[in-house]
């Protein structure tokens, strides 16, 4: 494969992805595929993967693996009608630079500083003890 099919691609999978998340709003997406899509989109832009990347071969198996494998499933069980309009608006806000949403990135923080903040709160202070007085 050359480079240039390559990009072609990535902004396919690129579009397919702004489509799931304006599926996740839309009022005709079932309610199930709207919180497995906000899981998948939430797992493709978390930093924090099952298996860490560092760990040779099985820690991009996730992101080539779980990742593909959710939105193949999202896309079977999404209304055809409402993929299709979704997509349409996708390629529209991809063409017109509209596609940024600082929303989604904004919830993305807060639940980590969340994760983070109780982490400090509960599980800090049973470490604590047996740290040697650090």
């Amino acid at each position: 494969m050359d480079i240039k099919s390559w990009k072609t691609k990535a902004k396919q999978l690129r579009t397919e992805v702004f489509a799931l998340y304006f599926t996740s709003k839309h009022p005709g997406t079932p309610w199930y595929a709207k919180v497995l899509a906000v899981l998948i989109i939430g797992y493709a832009l978390s930093p924090i993967d099952l298996i860490p990347d560092f760990i040779p071969v099985a820690g991009y198996l996730d992101d080539l693996i779980l990742i593909p494998a959710g939105i193949a499933l999202l896309i079977k069980i999404i209304p055809r009608d409402v993929l299709e309009e979704c997509r349409v608006k996708a390629k529209s806000d991809l063409l017109t630079g509209r596609s940024k949403n600082w929303v989604a990135g904004i919830i993305i923080v807060l639940i980590w500083l969340l994760a983070i903040y109780l982490i400090i709160k509960f599980i800090w202070p049973l470490i604590l003890p047996f740290s040697g007085g650090l």
